[in-house]
């Protein structure tokens, strides 16, 4: 398709009436009259030969072409509003820019919140934005990395992004402090047969890949979606999990506190986390300093 025939401002009035499926508020949120709304919605309605509105009462719902545009709607959108804020220089004491990155709580606590503060220290006027991220952004991170400044994400889930190397991890066993079935030291029959508290996310799939390859299915009795949440899925219960090192440290896991970590009783291949971001970012003088303040802030955790 040409783009140069295409309206752009079209974009954004298809973006309005998906969202407020109404011609009126539409119009409200972008600026326009009632008659330049409806107009738009005509030329809109031609050009995908679709209602994308269809009359419901007193109101309208989505067909199923303006269903799907309604996600696609809000991806463009967002990535117009960066291609048009993009910098050719950028100067961190008076920059009022906002980054938004794709993070575990694993990867804020560990790394987000130290980068947060370099930011802060440099750049007082910016702002950071942690996204928890979904399986959708994981399924579709190309499409999604377009619209944010990056995502945190070890090596193993996505590859063929330009990336910064930030930090290496190792998994620890994690389990009750009192347990009365595990000693010194916890062993490959135990991780078999003793209960799971796991992480449920796609990128928990390393631990996953790593036990399946020893043939162990882990028997999980408690799945969660944040990683601080599996000490006290552990504490005081027969259940094992596997956790970072790192994150156990900023956790004070260890004595007294309900939890005992253990040596992994296998070669478990470390984390070896990363700042992935989409190649359209990489001439940005804006993102370029992101990418410097991320790689500092790296050095500084060895």
């Amino acid at each position: 398709m040409n783009l140069a025939g295409l309206d752009m401002n079209l974009i954004v009035a298809l973006r309005a009436l998906l969202v407020e499926r109404n011609v009126t508020r539409a119009g409200e949120r972008v600026g326009l009259s009632q008659p330049a709304m409806s107009a738009a919605l005509a030329r809109l309605r031609r050009h995908f030969d679709d209602e994308l509105l269809l009359r419901k009462g007193a109101g309208y719902e989505l067909t199923a072409l303006g269903a799907v545009l309604l996600d696609r709607t809000a991806v463009a959108c967002d990535m117009l509003e960066r291609v048009f804020a993009s910098q050719p220089h950028f100067d961190p004491e008076g920059e009022d820019r906002e980054f938004v990155l794709l993070a575990s709580d694993y990867a804020v606590a560990v790394f987000g919140a130290d980068l947060a503060r370099e930011i802060s220290a440099r750049a007082p006027q910016a702002r950071i934005t942690f996204r928890q991220l979904t399986e959708s952004a994981v399924d579709d991170y190309s499409t999604h990395l377009s619209t944010v400044d990056g995502l945190f994400m070890p090596h193993g889930i996505i590859s063929g992004l330009p990336t910064v190397e930030l930090f290496r991890d190792r998994w620890v066993c994690a389990v009750a402090e009192d347990s009365a079935e595990v000693g010194e030291s916890i062993t490959l029959d135990q991780l078999a047969t003793l209960p799971w508290a796991a992480y449920q996310r796609a990128y928990a799939a390393p631990v996953t890949r790593q036990l399946s390859m020893l043939g162990i299915e882990p028997h999980v009795q408690v799945l969660v979606d944040n990683f601080h949440l599996l000490p006290p899925m552990v504490a005081g219960t027969r259940r094992i999990a596997m956790i970072h090192e790192r994150l156990a440290a900023r956790l004070g896991l260890g004595p007294g506190s309900g939890i005992r970590l253990l040596d992994c009783p296998f070669e478990a291949v470390p984390v070896q986390e990363a700042l992935w971001w989409h190649p359209v970012h990489t001439h940005d003088a804006g993102h370029a300093w992101l990418r410097e303040m991320a790689g500092t802030v790296a050095a500084k955790m060895g």
